[in-house]
C-alpha cells in the first residue's frame, strides 16, 4: 500500500469524488480543454523529457505529455485507484508505452531524486495537507532547472462556472463561503499564498498567468444543469433536499444555464491561474 498523509482528501478521491469523475470522464475533459491548452504551453514539454503528473485522474493530460515525450517518459499519480484504472486502460488503448500510473500521495511519496524535468497538474495541486511539504517532495524529484507548471482556480469571486449555479441552487439559503486557504478545489486562488509555498518549497523564478476561458457546461441549458448539479463542489447543494425541493432548484438551475446559452452551447466564464516554476 503507498503511503497516504492526505487521509481526509484519499477518501474522498479514492471513493465517491473519484467514481463520480469517472462516470463524468469525456464531459470534464472537453469542459477543462482551454486550460489543458494553457497547461501545456507553460510546460513546454520536450520529445526527451521525464515528466510527472500530479492529480492526474483518468490521465488525460497525462497521454498528452506522453505524446509530447515520445523519447522520454509521463508518469502520472493520484489518490483514486478508479480513476487510475480508468488511465491505464485509455493509455492501452491508445497504444502509449511511454506512460504509466502509480497510486501514490505526492506530498509524500518517494520519487527518486531529481529524476523528472517536468512537474505538471490540472487542478491537481489545491488538495494538499501541507503543501510546503508537497511541492518540496516534488522539487526534490524535479533536476536542478527543471520547470514546475501547474493551473489552479483563481478565487470563486469572478468564477461564473461557480458562482452562477451555487447561488441558483441556493433557493434562498445563505451558504457558507468556499474556503480558498484550505485543502480543496480553491486552495490555491491566493496569488501570495502561490509565491510564498512555491519559495518555501524550493521553487524559483514563480510566474503567474491571468487565464480566463469559458467553461463548457452542455450543448443546452437542461444538459448544462444536469452536469453542473453533478459537480463536486456543488452535488451537495442538491442531494441534501427533498424531492420537491430538488425540483425547484434544478430549475433554477436550468433557468440560470438559459442566461448564458449561446449557438455553441452554455458557457460561463472561468479564471484561472497558470503557475510555472523553476527548480
Amino acid at each position: 500500500m503507498p503511503e497516504i498523509v492526505n487521509v481526509e482528501q484519499a477518501a474522498a478521491w479514492d471513493g465517491p469524488s473519484g467514481a463520480a469523475w469517472v462516470a463524468r470522464e469525456q464531459f470534464q475533459n472537453a469542459a477543462l480543454a482551454p486550460h489543458t491548452e494553457r497547461l501545456f504551453a507553460a510546460a513546454a514539454v520536450q520529445r526527451s523529457d521525464h515528466v510527472l503528473d500530479v492529480g492526474c485522474g483518468t490521465g488525460d493530460t497525462t497521454r498528452v505529455a506522453a505524446r509530447l515525450a515520445v523519447d522520454g517518459h509521463a508518469l502520472g499519480v493520484d489518490l483514486s485507484t478508479a480513476m487510475l484504472a480508468r488511465a491505464t486502460e485509455r493509455a492501452a488503448a491508445e497504444g502509449l508505452a511511454n506512460v504509466t500510473f502509480a497510486h501514490a500521495d505526492a506530498q509524500v511519496h518517494a520519487f527518486a531524486e531529481a529524476r523528472f524535468d517536468v512537474v505538471l497538474s490540472r487542478f491537481g495541486v489545491m488538495f494538499f495537507a501541507d503543501p510546503v511539504a508537497a511541492f518540496a517532495n516534488l522539487a526534490r524529484a524535479t533536476v536542478p532547472g527543471g520547470r514546475l507548471a501547474v493551473v489552479t482556480w483563481q478565487p470563486v469571486r469572478g468564477n461564473d462556472w461557480i458562482e452562477v449555479p451555487r447561488a441558483a441552487l441556493a433557493l434562498g439559503r445563505e451558504l457558507p463561503p468556499l474556503a480558498e486557504d484550505v485543502p480543496g478545489p480553491f486552495g490555491l486562488a491566493d496569488v501570495a499564498r502561490i509565491r510564498r509555498i512555491l519559495d518555501d518549497a524550493g521553487w524559483s523564478d514563480v510566474h503567474l498567468d491571468d487565464a480566463r476561458v469559458a467553461y463548457e457546461y452542455g450543448a443546452d441549458p437542461g444538459d448544462a444543469a444536469r452536469h453542473a448539479s453533478e459537480i463536486g463542489v456543488l452535488r451537495g447543494l442538491v442531494e441534501d433536499l427533498d424531492d420537491v425541493q430538488r425540483a425547484r432548484a434544478m430549475d433554477a438551475l436550468t433557468e440560470a444555464m438559459a442566461e448564458h446559452a449561446t449557438p455553441d452551447g452554455v458557457r460561463l466564464e472561468s479564471r484561472t491561474w497558470v503557475v510555472s516554476a523553476v527548480r
